[in-house]
């Protein structure tokens, strides 16, 4: 089950009787807690993307649960009425339920199918057998900061010439055939690179961030957990066109991180709107 990450240091700030977004609900980890604190008046609108995670959230007469995705934060808020908020959290990060459960393709540890989509939209097969070798190369580059990007993408389209790409364990192989062996996974670069493209990851963080700022009441609170450099680069680039306040970002407590791993990468940013 997914855990929560900087769970304490987001309720921490967390105020009586108001109302929050969260636009990553999952199983409701963050937002239960919230409820916790809010007391009777507080309400939540919980947003998420995934139907499966949707469909086992958690229940509670507070939160306005809704099957969607954030980048349609504005039209989901006006829909359900939901004014004077206080607070939006938007995790950014993957659900350990996507690495773990779901089959889709998202560990590079499990022989699956090549999907690594939350919702519906384009899938990692496709991406793979059908984009250009400069588009993956490009991909590769850009959004896992994989320095052997080229030489994958070249490897990739050669194999799948000969027989199409369909499993993680596939493309696993094809990777490990170009970059030396780490203390991490070869492929974890471009399972990172593939995925971001699959879901529009960047895109998506960078569409709702003008959202979330317009739709808190002054005095609100924006909170962002990343997890990786180019997650938190367009979180900083937004603080700065914004002539918002940068904080130094808070991470996770050697404790936390000992008990939940998976936390280690994750970096919380509250925005403060003026």
């Amino acid at each position: 089950m997914h855990i929560p990450v900087l769970l304490n240091e987001i309720i921490e700030q967390i105020e009586s009787n108001k109302n929050y977004v969260d636009c990553t609900l999952g199983f409701g980890g963050h937002s239960k807690e919230i409820l916790k604190k809010n007391g009777p008046n507080g309400k939540v609108l919980g947003i998420e993307i995934d139907k499966e995670i949707f469909e086992k959230t958690i229940k509670d007469e507070r939160l306005i649960a809704v099957n969607d995705s954030y980048i349609n934060l504005e039209k989901i808020v006006k829909k359900h009425n939901f004014k004077d908020i206080s607070g939006i959290l938007l995790d950014a990060g993957m659900s350990s339920y996507h690495i773990d459960l779901s089959g889709r393709g998202f560990s590079f540890n499990k022989d699956e199918p090549l999907l690594m989509n939350y919702g519906s939209g384009i899938s990692a097969e496709e991406i793979i057998n059908e984009y250009s070798e400069d588009e993956i190369e490009r991909i590769l580059r850009e959004y896992g900061e994989e320095k052997f990007s080229r030489k994958i993408a070249k490897k990739i389209v050669e194999e799948r010439k000969r027989k199409r790409i369909k499993s993680t364990l596939q493309l696993v192989e094809i990777v490990r055939k170009i970059v030396p062996r780490s203390k991490i996974n070869p492929a974890t670069r471009t399972f990172q690179a593939i995925r971001i493209e699959a879901n529009k990851e960047l895109e998506n963080l960078e569409s709702v961030l003008p959202q979330a700022l317009k739709l808190l009441n002054r005095g609100g609170k924006l909170f962002i957990i990343s997890f990786h450099s180019l997650e938190d680069r367009i979180v900083k680039n937004f603080i700065k066109n914004n002539q918002l306040e940068l904080n130094k970002p808070i991470i996770p407590s050697e404790q936390e991180i000992k008990s939940n791993p998976r936390s280690r990468s994750a970096k919380l940013r509250i925005i403060l709107k003026k």
